[in-house]
């Protein structure tokens, strides 16, 4: 029998494929469906869903992948990213951590090539688990536990880290209303005299010394993983568990400043 995808795998590989922010588009999607004959069964659902109702279908159809791999062929060809190459890198990023369940990988030519399986489900699972009993016995934010699941770290645990510190510049955005990002809106949100969200009343000099120090943190934070103008991580490395725990616990100390931070009245 042929190799197929299991249903985890699936979704994984469509949800990478259909990221909100950094995935395809629902025209690319469409048009890529058509080509490699594949059809489209919810022409009007979420991108992700649309692309995983689809690749389940054929699949089921077939009762190979080998459609599939040719969607991602297709998708991964550089020229279709000429436009903006910035994304070809994330996209890749995303599609890569899913494609690593399976043994396959695409590399930075496009190509999609056979690799060592750097986790099995429940491996990945049994790494998300411990890393969050680990962040559970420290007692970090329930925000960031969210980010301990199997996708996350199933090669290594960057992707949790940097997930989690999107999800500082999500809360910053959603209690001042700024469309910035990176350090842009840490200068807007943080900064100035009074600043949009205080983390204390700042009426001595050690406050305000507080307040400048926790915008240091977290521009510092965004500096090591993220990218302000394409989100996508400037660097990846290779990272332990006990680095994510420290990194996790850090993000975990800002989520529990931003919470009880203030507007505090303007003159």
């Amino acid at each position: 029998m042929e190799k197929t995808f299991n249903a985890g795998e699936i979704e994984a590989i469509a949800r990478a494929l259909g990221h909100t922010e950094d995935g395809l588009t629902g025209s690319e999607i469409g048009h890529l469906l058509a080509q490699c004959r594949i059809q489209d069964v919810e022409p009007a659902a979420t991108k992700w869903i649309r692309l995983n109702d689809a690749f389940v279908t054929r699949q089921n159809t077939s009762q190979n992948r080998r459609a599939i791999l040719e969607f991602i062929r297709q998708a991964m060809q550089p020229a279709r990213h000429i436009k903006s190459p910035e994304r070809f890198e994330v996209l890749r990023t995303h599609l890569n951590r899913a494609l690593a369940f399976s043994g396959l990988a695409v590399e930075d030519t496009g190509a999609l090539v056979s690799s060592e399986a750097v986790s099995t489900l429940p491996e990945a699972d049994r790494r998300a688990n411990e890393l969050r009993s680990s962040l559970q016995s420290r007692g970090v934010h329930p925000d960031v536990l969210i980010f301990c699941r199997a996708e996350l770290v199933a090669d290594n645990y960057f992707h949790a880290v940097l997930e989690a510190t999107k999800s500082v510049a999500e809360k910053i955005t959603m209690k001042t209303g700024l469309s910035d990002d990176g350090a842009e809106l840490v200068d807007r949100a943080l900064t100035g005299s009074p600043p949009m969200l205080a983390i204390n009343s700042l009426k001595s000099k050690n406050e305000q010394s507080e307040q400048k120090g926790f915008a240091n943190l977290v521009k510092g934070i965004f500096g090591m993983f993220r990218n302000p103008t394409d989100h996508a991580p400037r660097i990846t490395w290779q990272m332990d568990r006990e680095d994510a725990e420290d990194l996790l616990s850090m993000i975990s100390l800002v989520h529990r400043r931003l919470d009880t931070a203030q507007m505090p009245p303007r003159a």
